[in-house]
């Protein structure tokens, strides 16, 4: 795929197929294998821009990282044997790197500056500089209040915080540095966010305890290695499964998908849509995984509250293109967070469905959608978005004509083989 690519209407998407690994969970992986004392040995791993620059922040500071073929091998050392690397650390355009980094540095005794690509500088860092201040971490931003960051990692304190916004990558910053403390830190939230650091942080041994909508970590206690089987993302899974119920004749499997409660809000919201959707072959490992087959029906709108986003906020853009065509009404309630992505995906999503004759609005933080019979075929903007390019790739699929996008190679983020995959199953 070229910029510029034109993407026609599909009559169906039929087969099965098996995804990368979980963008969320390979961040973690790398992350806690680089700090565990041991050989950490990765299955799956996902090779996207995003998990590469974390593999590559780590490497900068010492740690030996092995790639071959679709095995990862990481030789950790210990909580706090990292070094100063030479220069800055550049997370790209990942703000999960750039947030749960800080919290990792926040343990080590050295300065160093955190860096990223022009999208990051717009992703606002005092959520998690605040609470790494309250530690005792010397972080400030030489951007106000964006990237980047400067800090001084040392002596850490534990803390309770109760978080203002409902945030994975801010709840796993302060755990991080929980890991320091000589103390218990304890994270509390509005609305449970995704939770697979607390689970990988108990699989390589962390004192983690969950209460509710708070979670707690025992301080200084050295991590062990593990092997780790990275399941399939199911913030990827959604496009296809979304592709699936749209178009008639369509059916779908996707094998090995992560169906972790707190992140698999989108089959709840597509099942109370009308979307046939089964679950099978599922297991219980450090995060459940299943199969997911999906086949066409109609849907029709409902209302998303806010108390879901956090388990759909990246699933948000694809399940606005089901909406404008599902019949009647779907209102998606207290979507601010979707405003500091990549872009702001409420006003990228806004404005390529209106150009297809798709009805939507805003009102305040929530979006109104009202579903039309057909979508027409139109100039669209990826605005350098992973997320809205991959979502408006699904809602070319289901226009009446063709569609253009431009620089889709913005997919590379997070699923390089994106459109690969959507031609093998339009075969």
């Amino acid at each position: 795929m070229k910029k510029g690519s034109i993407l026609g209407p599909a009559k169906s998407v039929r087969g099965e197929i098996k995804l990368p690994g979980d963008k969320s969970i390979s961040h973690r992986a790398i992350m806690l294998g680089s700090l565990a004392e041991g050989v950490t040995c990765i299955k799956g791993l996902l090779d996207c821009d995003d998990c590469n620059y974390t593999m590559r922040a780590f490497r900068d500071m010492g740690v030996p990282i092995d790639v071959i073929e679709n095995y990862t091998t990481i030789l950790g050392k210990g909580l706090r044997s990292l070094r100063r690397p030479a220069g800055p650390v550049n997370a790209g355009n990942s703000g999960t790197t750039m947030r749960i980094l800080a919290g990792i540095l926040a343990g080590q005794r050295f300065e160093v500056m955190l860096t990223g690509e022009p999208a990051l500088s717009g992703r606002p860092m005092n959520r998690i500089i605040t609470p790494l201040s309250l530690m005792g971490t010397y972080i400030t931003s030489l951007n106000g209040g964006y990237p980047p960051l400067r800090m001084m990692g040392g002596s850490v304190k534990a803390i309770k915080y109760d978080m203002p916004v409902p945030s994975a990558q801010v709840k796993s910053a302060i755990l991080f540095a929980g890991l320091y403390s000589n103390g218990v830190t304890t994270v509390t939230e509005k609305f449970k966010s995704r939770d697979h650091t607390e689970r990988m942080m108990k699989y390589f041994g962390a004192d983690v305890r969950v209460n509710g909508l708070s979670v707690s970590v025992k301080g200084a206690r050295e991590l062990k290695s593990r092997a780790i089987e990275v399941p399939a993302d199911i913030s990827s899974a959604g496009f296809f499964m979304v592709a699936a119920s749209l178009l008639e004749g369509s059916k779908v499997k996707i094998r090995n998908v992560t169906v972790n409660p707190t992140r698999a809000g989108i089959i709840e919201a597509m099942s109370r849509m009308g979307a046939h959707i089964s679950i099978d072959n599922r297991k219980e490992l450090f995060e459940p995984v299943a199969d997911i087959t999906v086949e066409y029906a109609k849907t029709k709108g409902i209302t998303i509250d806010e108390s879901m986003i956090p388990s759909i906020i990246d699933e948000l853009p694809v399940i606005f293109v089901l909406a404008a065509l599902s019949e009647g009404r779907t209102v998606i309630k207290g979507v601010k967070e979707l405003t500091v992505k990549e872009t702001n995906r409420i006003e990228s999503m806004k404005h390529n469905l209106s150009k297809m004759g798709a009805h939507i609005k805003t009102s305040g933080s929530n979006v109104i959608i009202e579903g039309v019979k057909e979508l027409k075929g139109a100039s669209l903007k990826s605005f350098g978005d992973h997320r809205t390019c991959m979502s408006m790739a699904i809602a070319s699929l289901a226009a009446k004509d063709e569609s253009v996008i431009d620089d889709v190679e913005c997919v590379s983020k997070s699923l390089p083989g994106f459109f690969d995959i959507l031609d093998d199953l339009k075969g």
